[in-house]
């Protein structure tokens, strides 16, 4: 059995193993995808994969009816002293079905419910609007901008830092807004 870390209505969030890194890989690097993120490479992967999970792991979107994957990312700082956890990586495999919204919650809720975060952040390119607007629709705030940071085929881009507090995302239940 995978190791499930929580289900929702139509997905589940598992653990990522050996026998997903060609997904994840062909994921990261489809062109559609490859525009908005800085992907890692088959060792790099292979090497959380293999890890024992402590400080980062990759997770699989997962249909709950189908079991059939349907979307990635990876969080990183599983054990910090800060109690933040970084959310990268997101990737939704099977766009337009509101997955990501579904992954989004679903992230949230294993983060500060399961596991007891005080913070969730993540970082996102700057011309990146659906994603944005899908990340502070779900609670996330706007931290920061970090200017021409990467450089990508010659060009320098910037990313957008965004985060969400144990209390912020707290209040949205209580008021209802985490659906």
């Amino acid at each position: 059995m995978k190791d499930i870390l929580i289900e929702g209505k139509r997905l589940r969030l598992r653990r990522a193993d050996i026998s997903d890194l060609n997904y994840i890989i062909a994921l990261e690097y489809a062109p559609e995808n490859l525009k908005f993120i800085y992907p890692f490479d088959e060792d790099y992967h292979r090497k959380i994969l293999e890890s024992d999970n402590s400080e980062k792991t990759d997770v699989i979107i997962e249909e709950l009816e189908t079991g059939n994957a349907a979307g990635y990312f990876m969080l990183s700082g599983l054990n910090n002293e800060a109690n933040e956890i970084e959310w990268t990586h997101v990737i939704i495999g099977k766009k337009g079905l509101g997955y990501g919204r579904e992954a989004m919650r679903l992230l949230k809720r294993w983060s500060f419910e399961i596991k007891n975060f005080h913070r969730a952040w993540l970082d996102c390119k700057d011309y990146n609007e659906v994603a944005l607007h899908l990340y502070e629709s779900e609670g996330m705030i706007r931290e920061g901008l970090l200017r021409e940071t990467l450089l990508t085929n010659g060009v320098y881009e910037n990313l957008v830092v965004l985060g969400i507090l144990d209390r912020e995302y707290f209040a949205r239940k209580e008021s209802g807004a985490e659906g």
